[in-house]
């Protein structure tokens, strides 16, 4: 089985409701969040038809997940993010209150992949770090194909704003840029509510 984030539009409507109703109900599903997503204008070309809230939700199995989300699908995509590998994971203080995704640009060495690992490793905030790879669900097909392969996600657990939270998650890419490796973030996600 393989785990990873989904997060999908909250819209107000049937397919938002029912696909929440079932989420609370999943044993796939561990935990869930209403959030607040900031995207970044890189991203504007690519997911032109984008929502302001989210439920995310972490999942243990993706082919099910796959499954529930083309049953409720709906005009704005939702957003899977798979795990392909995780580069820690360690108890925090505080509750999950930040989610922020980036893609690498690197020449995929294991290398790399320690760099980036043993910079994230440091910040004591950020809870579990892994590789991701995105799919997109939506009624309507996008102009254009995602190009990046290569994404992180970071949880951040603390008790501070979400802007404290951002400002944090700013000078850990920067900390990993300062080895040679961009890293552009994509979308940050502001935890509002935990609903499960």
């Amino acid at each position: 089985m393989t785990e990873g984030y989904v997060c999908a539009p909250y819209l107000h409507n049937h397919s938002s409701i029912e696909l929440k109703d079932t989420w609370e109900k999943s044993k796939d599903v561990d935990d869930m969040y209403f959030v607040t997503a900031t995207f970044s204008d890189e991203c504007d070309a690519y997911f032109p038809s984008r929502a302001n809230h989210y439920i995310l939700a972490k999942f243990k199995n993706a082919i099910k997940m796959m499954k529930e989300i083309e049953k409720y699908k709906q005009d704005k995509h939702t957003f899977v993010f798979t795990m392909d590998g995780e580069l820690f994971q360690r108890d925090t203080d505080g509750k999950l209150n930040f989610v922020s995704v980036y893609h690498l640009d690197y020449g995929e060495s294991d290398d790399d992949i320690k760099d980036v690992a043993s910079v994230i490793a440091r910040r004591e905030k950020v809870g579990r770090a892994g590789l991701v790879h995105l799919d997109l669900s939506s009624n309507e097909n996008p102009k254009f194909e995602f190009p990046y392969k290569n994404l992180v996600v970071l949880e951040v657990s603390s008790d501070k704003s979400h802007q404290s939270d951002n400002k944090y998650c700013e000078k850990t890419r920067r900390d990993v840029s300062r080895k040679g490796i961009t890293m552009t973030n994509i979308v940050s996600l502001s935890v509002l509510d935990k609903l499960k």
